[in-house]
């Protein structure tokens, strides 16, 4: 494997700590996400997929284990840190698309770039080159209301990207989408991260999606195995 770009270590997380309805969604968790390595995290909704891809991410924190991203150990870090973090080295996928309704396609991907310090012509220039990529670019200048699911989705897919980050966490990016169109939209997603060679986390309960990715784990009853 190559340089490893996210490491979890003995994560565990509890809901309701202490009390008689403890839940431990997170058993002492360990994964491993090299350079430019796709990974399908397989379970069914409720297992704690979200809960294990927000902790990678830095959006929650466990009760126990290590986060490292890049090398760089986070479990430690205070929020001004894992916010920079977040930002510069990690894209997010979610179901449902998340985009800004009053904005292009393109504005949606503009934006995050600008808010990282990038110029206009700049974060335009790759905003249109990402949209092209997933086979969009003709509907750039269309707000999210005149777009197609399967359109929207990879809008969000190119905003994912849009700050080039080492890292891109995808919760059940097509489970909104009719079996065909979610066919092409993973071929889509699937493209603009071998072009761009990032490692990723993909969560899915579609085993046929996952059996396209480069190894597969399971999260059962808390905890992770290979399949």
């Amino acid at each position: 494997m190559n340089d490893t770009v996210l490491r979890l270590e003995r994560i565990t997380k509890i809901y309701n700590k202490g009390l008689r309805n403890e839940i431990r969604v997170l058993r002492e968790v360990d994964l491993s996400v090299g350079e430019g390595e796709v990974v399908a995290l397989v379970a069914p909704s409720g297992a704690g997929k979200s809960t294990l891809l927000h902790i990678a991410g830095l959006l929650d924190t466990p009760d126990d284990g290590r986060v490292v991203i890049g090398g760089e150990e986070m479990s430690g870090e205070n929020d001004r840190k894992r916010t920079a973090v977040r930002r510069d080295s990690v894209g997010f996928v979610y179901q449902f698309h998340h985009l800004l309704p009053e904005f292009t396609a393109l504005e949606n991907v503009v934006l995050p770039q600008l808010a990282n310090g990038a110029g206009s012509r700049e974060a335009e220039a790759r905003a249109m080159t990402l949209l092209d990529s997933v086979g969009i670019a003709d509907r750039a200048r269309h707000r999210p209301a005149a777009l197609s699911g399967g359109e929207q989705q990879r809008v969000a897919f190119c905003r994912a990207m849009a700050n080039k980050p080492r890292l891109l966490l995808a919760d059940e990016p097509t489970g909104n989408l009719d079996p065909e169109t979610s066919d092409r939209v993973f071929a889509a997603l699937m493209a603009l991260v071998r072009e761009t060679g990032l490692s990723a986390v993909i969560a899915t309960h579609n085993h046929e999606l996952a059996s396209r990715m480069d190894r597969q784990v399971q999260l059962d009853q808390g905890q992770l195995r290979a399949l």
